[in-house]
This record gives structure tokens, sequence and C-alpha cells, in this order.
């Protein structure tokens, strides 16, 4: 049997120095919004003869006044970004684009306006929010008839920690990206957040479910401590296991997926892998953590 609960300060020690440098990454560096979030074009194509400096001559000539970025996508792509322009622009830019590469093929186009960005950013974090707040108010209900020694709220007040830092850490990674390989984070990027805290905390109930069996069965006989370490290493096996199988899918997706969902796979890649581990060391050694605290009160 694996002394997880024994060894929690190790465990914890590791989250917590990866919350940290997340809030920090975030707290200096920010996001790098999308387009989807500050409003403007992003427009993925390819010319054919993979030249970026003869799109950029061109694009420059049809926006004259208008900056606009050229960079590469890891499929060899070309992505354009520049502020909002109207499809008339657009079918301008495209002929002028088409007549100088006779390969060409356009990929994507999405041009959003400010106000509109603005919009969904702020409908974004809210969804967040209610999310988070939902899922710890419903585990404090359903486990609410749990035998003592830990309150009910308990049980959801570490739920919403350990969501936390399944959050934190892929957002942190998104910064530091963001601001060294400017990567930038748009819609999709809180979907794959609210799919991660859906995965996070099924995994967790699994292992919070096990607990509360156990209790019931001993009825305060074993330390507190025994009971959710041999809770854990029961439910290990089937949280490994179920988790690997989403990893291995998703690696698939990351190497051979489309470009265009290349860091939307990434932040589920690893909000899942950080999902896997808080639910295994990070939420029930908490409640070890709490009712020690309590004790000691």
């Amino acid at each position: 049997m694996f002394r997880i609960v024994q060894n929690r300060r190790v465990f914890l020690a590791i989250s917590a120095i990866l919350i940290v440098a997340s809030i920090a990454a975030v707290a200096f560096f920010g996001f790098r919004e999308g387009v989807d979030f500050k409003g403007g074009t992003m427009w993925q194509f390819r010319t054919g003869d993979g030249d970026i400096n003869k799109a950029q001559e061109v694009l420059t000539a049809e926006f004259k006044g208008t900056e606009v970025k050229l960079s590469y996508a890891s499929d060899g792509s070309v992505l354009a970004r520049f502020p909002e322009i109207g499809e008339a622009d657009h079918q301008r830019a495209l002929a002028a684009l088409q007549a100088r590469f006779p390969a060409f093929e356009e990929l994507s186009f999405q041009s959003i306006g400010p106000s509109v960005g603005a919009a969904l950013r702020n409908r974004s974090l809210l969804a967040i929010v209610l999310v988070l707040i939902g899922i710890s108010l419903y585990i404090a209900f359903a486990f609410r008839k749990v035998y003592q020694p830990i309150s009910s709220w308990k049980y959801g007040f570490v739920t919403l920690f350990s969501l936390f830092h399944d959050v934190a850490i892929p957002a942190g990674l998104l910064s530091v990206l963001g601001r060294y390989e400017g990567v930038e984070v748009d819609s999709n990027f809180v979907v794959a957040l609210l799919v991660v805290m859906g995965f996070s905390v099924h995994d967790t109930i699994v292992v919070f479910d096990r607990i509360r069996e156990n209790l019931l069965k001993d009825r305060g006989r074993e330390d507190f401590s025994d009971v959710v370490n041999t809770s854990i290493n029961q439910t290990l096996a089937r949280s490994i296991n179920t988790s690997l199988t989403l990893i291995l899918v998703l690696l698939a997706l990351y190497f051979a997926g489309p470009a265009s969902l290349e860091f939307f796979i990434l932040t589920l890649l690893v909000g899942v892998t950080t999902g896997v581990y808080s639910s295994i060391f990070v939420a029930s050694p908490l409640l070890v953590v709490w009712q020690r605290l309590s004790l000691k009160k």
C-alpha cells in the first residue's frame, strides 16, 4: 500500500510551488488575448511556396497603415493577425494573394469586433466562476450525510481548491507561452478549462465517495488519515487507468491533430494531468490536514 497521506507534505509542497509559479506568471505576464477576446482578424492560409515575406508584402500593400503580423503555424501554414476588417476588404486581399500565389489555399478566416470580444471575455470568466461555485456546492450537498470527523462543506471547499489547482497550472503555462512564444488565449482556452474542471471533479468524487463508504463502515475505529490513505489506494488503479487512456488520446491529437487546436489540446493535456495529481495527492490529503488542524484547535 502506498503511503500517500503520510507523505502529504511532499505532494502538497509540489502543488504549492506550481500554483505560486502559475499565479506569478499570470500576474506578471498576463495573457496574450486572441481575436475572440480583444477583437480583430485572424487569417490562416497556405501560400504554396512557403514564403512568408511575400505574403507580408501583399497584405501590407492591401492594408496600408494597418499593422499586419504573420507567423508560421506548426503545420507550416501562415497565420495573419491584424485589426478587424470587413468582408469586402477580405475578398480584395484574397484576390491579391491568389494572384501572387497560384497555389494559394485559404484555411480559415475570422473577424470579430472589439465590443463582441469584450462581452465574450466577461462571459467566459463568469462561466468559470459559476462552474467552480456550483461544483463546490454540489459536493457539499452530496456529502451532507458523511460520517464525522469532517463536515460535508469542507469536502466542497477542498474540491474548490483542487479545481483552482487544476485551472491555475495550465493558465500559468499559457501565460508563459504567451510571453515568450506569442501564444494567444481564446474561447477554446476557456472551453478547455471547463472540460478540465469536469474531468477533475469526476476523479475527485470517486476518491471522496470511497472515503465516505469507508468512514461509514469504520465508524471511528481507525484514524482518519488511515481511512483516507486506504481509500486512495483502493481507487488508485482506476484513476490512473482512466486518466492514462485520455492522456494517450490527447498526446496523439497534440502531435497529429490540426494546428488550430494545438494549444486547446495542450491545455487539456496539462489540465487532465494535474487533475489526476490533485485528486490523488492534493484533495484527499488536504482533508487530513484540515482534520488535524481542527483537532489542535
